[in-house]
């Protein structure tokens, strides 16, 4: 009995610390980009299910409500008379990839509140972020799938251009596999 109680004592051990240093590095991969106190104001609390992505930066959540991401502009997929731009598909993917059979939680911006968090096409204005405090904008700059777009004010502009110029150096993603185009870093829609 001793013996028994005395291996469950160790296996919770060694279980907490396997959880404790996986909660360390995953605190290492996003400083600077956690979520802050004051996104509160603007976070919608509630899990939202996404049922479609329409391109890497674009995504449509239950109940039909389109959101664009904040601070990301990943290549164009085809539209009407015009080809998909380069590594489109592969921001399509990685943003399905990274949804798919996920929930997550929208957070607004308190630049756009203004505007009621919308942009010109009505679409909602947001951070999506996972339960297990992962910012998708983040990832798909980090991954190479998009620019950050400066364009507009936010938050995160200044931790977004990092994220891009790492991304860059690295030559990972879009810019390992894409001719440069310098007007596209705060270009897009």
């Amino acid at each position: 009995m001793i013996v028994c109680v005395r291996t469950l004592f160790l296996l919770g051990l060694l279980a907490a610390s396997a959880l404790d240093a996986g909660s360390t590095s995953r605190q290492e991969a996003h400083v600077g980009i956690s979520e802050q106190s004051g996104e509160s104001r603007y976070d919608t609390p509630e899990k939202r299910l996404v049922i479609r992505v329409i391109d890497g930066d674009t995504i449509v959540v239950s109940p039909n409500e389109k959101v664009r991401l904040i601070g990301v502009d990943t290549p164009e997929t085809a539209h009407l008379k015009k080809a998909a731009q380069c590594f489109a598909k592969d921001a399509k993917a990685f943003t399905l990839k990274m949804v798919e059979r996920r929930s997550i939680r929208l957070v607004l911006d308190e630049s756009n509140a203004a505007r009621d968090h919308k942009d010109r096409y009505g679409r909602t204005l947001a951070y999506v972020y996972f339960d297990d405090g992962t910012m998708l904008n983040a990832e798909l700059i980090r991954g190479g799938y998009a620019h950050a777009y400066t364009r507009f004010p936010f938050r995160y502009s200044v931790e977004f251009r990092q994220l891009e110029r790492s991304a860059r150096s690295q030559a990972v993603g879009l810019w390992a596999s894409c001719p440069l185009n310098a007007s596209r870093s705060n270009g897009g829609h």
